[in-house]
């Protein structure tokens, strides 16, 4: 049996709520990943993102 992780709450906003919000807008999210829009949107963010890492790694070479 798989052990949840303990969330770590320290927004002072009620646990449940956070979980009702999540519930709510997960579709949303779904729906825009599934997209091909958001999809597009996702590759563009990661070759950013990588090429980020890929920058600091190179500054921190050559130092």
């Amino acid at each position: 049996m798989a052990r949840r992780k303990k969330l770590i709450n320290d927004s002072g906003i009620p646990q449940h709520e956070i979980e009702h919000i999540a519930r709510c807008i997960l579709p949303d999210i779904i729906a825009l990943y599934e997209s091909e829009e958001g999809q597009r949107e996702f590759r563009e963010w990661k070759a950013r993102r990588e090429a980020e890492v890929q920058e600091r790694t190179v500054q921190k070479d050559h130092t």
